[in-house]
């Protein structure tokens, strides 16, 4: 067995790794995302050669998904387009957020013309295999020359990662003369998210390959960052004054309306919780909520009795849903005009496209205006230049135009969709039987080393490295 990587191990996105069950990978090899890359890690490379499927298809028997994010997905239509013809292994959630992502996808990078998108659809559902959590399913297997390498069976099961819908990680069961079984963390949640449940530990895996987004750091905990949320918008609209939050249309946006649902019902009496306008800016984002919602079975116990309460936390009176081109445009102007304050949820979550940019444009400049970030902000991209020279009085480049920074700039780590450095141990931690092996991607050098050091730490035993290229 080998696992090689052609993305997010020179940073977090991009991510793409194979599998090999054998040294040579020229028998069967099974590819786990295949995702876009951003920020820092595009220079140098035109968008072409960002998107090239550059490694060797040939021996590909399946891709598995592990979640939707655009980072993990974003490159299939480059990959189907090199002639990659085999399933598409996914969670049901998952399988029904894909075509929505990739058709956004489509329509910004690639081409407009709705019969190209629906065909490429068609092609793309046509590979799709929605897979049940905690199902084992036999994967494809070139099995004309496996017995000379003693693998007969691989098989897969998806377990719930608490990321995102439908995310998950993935156990792999290598089976010949011996079992090993290989886990792949995808992208792991953080624990007490409250719209889904926190990620378990497999029983075993004898080499992992995790994550390290925050290996280097600790979120708040949860009721220390609800407070902070929410001290920190009130802040922020003591002069009514608009707040922008750069979000991912999947994940934190949803988590986001959940809190703010949570702080409204909680502060009747409170007059800027009443009359604060909440405005998702975003087509994908209403898209997937509504996913959210159709596939609530998948919600955390705290979630769905709120909605055994009456209340509504994903729907709720205060929230305007925008969605067409124009009145994203008549919101700016009206956000202008003012006299009550408001939040506006915007993708993309790294502020590097989409609707963020005009409402960044038109509002950092404004000492009355604030920038939150709720989510890793990667190397390279304005959200990451923002967050830096913002509270320095700095500027930032949009578009080719500086922007001066007079709006406040505030961070919470702890609504960050992912795991952090505690619940990264704990993953390995509570494994019953622990791997022998340890891989770590998809991390700045710094969180690489820190999570590395810390697992050298836990099980010194074990062979821990940093994934490479």
């Amino acid at each position: 067995m080998q696992i090689l990587h052609h993305g997010a191990v020179n940073g977090v996105t991009g991510s793409c790794h194979q599998l090999d069950i054998n040294e040579t990978g020229r028998l069967s090899s099974y590819l786990i995302d295949c995702g876009l890359f951003q920020g820092a890690e595009t220079a140098g490379k035109s968008s072409a050669q960002q998107l090239q499927i550059e490694f060797d298809i040939s021996a590909i028997q399946a891709l598995i998904v592990t979640h939707c994010h655009i980072d993990h997905v974003g490159r299939i239509p480059y990959l189907i387009a090199a002639g990659f013809d085999k399933p598409i292994y996914a969670t049901k959630a998952t399988a029904a957020l894909l075509p929505l992502v990739i058709e956004d996808a489509l329509k910004i990078g690639v081409t407009r013309d709705k019969k190209l998108i629906d065909a490429f659809l068609l092609r793309l559902e046509s590979l799709i295999l929605p897979i049940d959590y905690h199902q084992w399913t036999p994967l494809p297997l070139d099995d004309s020359n496996a017995k000379q390498h003693d693998v007969t069976e691989i098989k897969l099961k998806f377990k719930p990662a608490g990321h995102i819908l439908g995310s998950a990680y993935v156990e792999f069961d290598l089976i010949g003369k011996v079992k090993h079984r290989v886990v792949f963390s995808g992208d792991l949640g953080a624990t007490y998210a409250p719209l889904l449940a926190s990620p378990r530990s497999p029983y075993r895996a004898d080499t992992l390959v995790i994550e390290s987004t925050y290996g280097d750091k600790n979120h708040q905990g949860r009721k220390d960052r609800s407070k902070l949320l929410k001290q920190i918008i009130e802040k922020c609209v003591a002069d009514n004054g608009v707040v922008l939050i750069p979000a991912f249309s999947i994940g934190r946006t949803q988590e986001l309306l959940y809190e703010f649902e949570n702080i409204i019902a909680k502060n009747q009496h409170n007059p800027i919780w009443q009359n604060i306008d909440i405005i998702v800016d975003s087509p994908m984002a209403a898209k997937f909520t509504q996913k959210y919602l159709q596939f609530q079975a998948l919600w955390d116990s705290e979630a769905k009795r709120v909605v055994n309460k009456g209340r509504h936390p994903l729907d709720f009176e205060q929230l305007y849903t925008i969605d067409s081109h124009q009145d994203h445009l008549a919101v700016i102007n009206y956000l202008n005009s003012r006299n009550k304050p408001a939040i506006v949820i915007a993708a993309s979550g790294m502020c590097s496209g989409g609707r963020i940019m005009n409402y960044l444009k038109r509002f950092l400049s404004e000492p009355t205006a604030d920038v939150l970030f709720v989510g890793y902000q990667a190397q390279g991209t304005p959200g990451r230049d923002i967050q830096n020279f913002g509270p320095k009085g700095g500027y930032v480049m949009l578009d080719d135009e500086r922007i001066d920074i007079k709006a406040g700039v505030h961070t919470i780590s702890g609504y960050s969709a992912h795991a952090d450095q505690a619940n990264l141990i704990n993953f390995v931690k509570r494994m019953h039987h622990k791997p022998k092996h340890i891989r770590i991607v998809h991390g700045d050098d710094e969180a690489k080393q820190a999570l590395a050091d810390k697992y050298h730490q836990l099980l010194p035993d074990c062979n821990v490295e940093i994934g490479k290229a």
